[in-house]
């Protein structure tokens, strides 16, 4: 038996020869899901005003997640089915497909059909990017390949406003969807060259727990619905039938023999039920960032571009409160974990009362309290975020460890996609498809971050549960 290579991998080694190819090809799938996500979030009041449909502002979001939910999921059955090089092409054609059809969309439908495709073929990229690195870089190489693709998503911060804003005042936001094509294009040739047809080894079978699955997208779904009613009724009782069907979600996976989420996951009682309890509301708290863009746009007339950069301000704090705490340890994380939730209640209840005024931008001031609000939310939620998921790994039964760290990306998708569909039925029930206009983007926005401010001092209660 051949010794393992424990040596230290340097960046150059994975950044030089076949391996800088192999890195640019799962780099750039993440990178491409990521700045589609941000350039949409700057584009989509654009697209609003030029083809309608503005009661489904936030199923753009909710169904693109929902989709990705979806195909991660089942990123690993088309490994073994296709290998990595085929697979690889599969999903950057089902992107690059719903990106044409949202290029071509002249009505919302059919926009949010492109973007379910998009989700679907961007939930593949991404699972297969982290999937794939233990098949096309050596053991000692992983660390820095882990390192370099989750960094893509802090690239998108600064390019998928830019990107969606260009395009946006311009007047061709249609553009900001066709410029992904010969990303994808690039891509597909280096995994062409790059990738094998089959991995060493296909044995193994992987089953998927696709009635679970089911039962999580048709829970979003009810809620999507619940916000296209304006009678409060009819949305709640959309509401009950989402949070239900989660419920079911719980006690189906409980007994199930292919689990989507590891044993206590579902239960307060259990320090990994609550870890995961409190992930979801902190994405919840975040999530109101969706409807940042609209607000910025109509209330204040900022421009897409203004508008897209300052709504990524959430995003950088919650980097920059990642990079700070990483590296904490003892008592400070504890004391760090705490502080998180607190901030971003504050933040938001400053956000309610700021975002109505029509004035906040006519001083530097005003601006600038604005924009620290914004990056509050995210510094908050990055202070324990680190930590939160590292001890998701300890909180596990044995054996379920990788069971675990799989489905943090599935609580953090279908938190996200549940947010969005629970912020559209909020924000269209507070007013802002009637009374609409100014006036109902303000009253929406009071409702929004106030709400969403609940989320954190949940998360407080469970953080001070031992």
């Amino acid at each position: 038996m051949s010794a393992v290579d424990t040596s230290v991998a340097s960046w150059k080694e994975l950044l030089e020869g076949n391996n800088a190819l192999r890195s640019i090809a799962l780099a750039g799938g993440v990178s491409m899901q990521a700045i589609n996500v941000y350039m949409v979030t700057t584009i989509l009041p654009t697209v609003i005003q030029d083809i309608g449909g503005l009661a489904y502002y936030a199923w753009s979001t909710t169904l693109f997640v929902v989709a990705s939910i979806v195909g991660s999921a089942l990123a690993a059955k088309l490994i073994e089915a296709l290998g990595p090089r085929h697979s690889y092409l599969m999903a950057l054609a089902v992107f690059s497909a719903g990106s044409m059809v949202c290029a071509l969309a002249s009505s919302m439908p059919v926009l949010l059909a492109g973007r379910s495709v998009q989700g679907f073929g961007g939930g593949i990229l991404i699972a297969l990017s982290y999937a794939l690195i233990r098949v096309v870089f050596e053991e000692r190489l992983w660390p820095r390949a882990m390192a370099l693709i989750s960094g893509m998503w802090g690239l998108a911060t600064l390019s998928g406003p830019a990107i969606g804003g260009v395009f946006a005042e311009s007047g061709h936001w249609r553009w900001a969807f066709w410029f992904l094509l010969p990303i994808a294009l690039l891509l597909a040739l280096i995994v062409i060259g790059q990738f094998e047809a089959r991995t060493r080894n296909n044995s193994t079978s992987t089953r998927l727990p696709l009635a679970t699955i089911g039962l999580l997208v048709t829970s979003v779904m009810a809620i999507s619905l619940a916000s296209l009613s304006r009678e409060w009724l009819w949305s709640l009782i959309g509401v009950a039938s989402g949070l239900g069907l989660g419920a079911l979600i719980a006690w189906r996976d409980n007994r199930a023999l292919v689990k989507l989420l590891p044993t206590g996951a579902y239960s307060l009682t259990k320090p990994l039920g609550r870890l995961y309890a409190i992930m979801t509301l902190l994405i919840v708290a975040i999530t109101c960032e969706i409807f940042v863009p609209y607000f910025l746009q109509l209330i204040h007339g900022l421009s897409p571009l203004s508008a897209g950069y300052l709504t990524a301000a959430m995003a950088g704090g919650w980097t920059i409160g990642s990079l700070f705490s990483a590296g904490k340890t003892g008592s400070g994380v504890e004391r760090l974990s705490r502080l998180g939730p607190p901030l971003v209640c504050l933040a938001l209840s400053a956000l309610a009362v700021m975002t109505p005024l029509e004035s906040l931008f006519e001083t530097t001031l005003g601006a600038g309290l604005y924009i620290l609000a914004l990056a509050a939310v995210g510094l908050g939620i990055g202070l324990g975020w680190p930590h939160l998921l590292t001890r998701v790994f300890i909180a596990a039964e044995p054996g379920e460890e990788t069971l675990a760290s799989s489905s943090i990306t599935t609580v953090q998708l279908y938190a996200s996609a549940l947010a969005a569909a629970l912020a559209g039925v909020i924000v269209n029930g507070a007013g802002l498809l009637e009374p609409g206009g100014v006036v109902g983007a303000q009253q929406a926005a009071v409702w929004l971050f106030g709400v969403s401010g609940v989320a954190p001092l949940l998360a407080m209660l469970l953080m001070a549960r031992k």
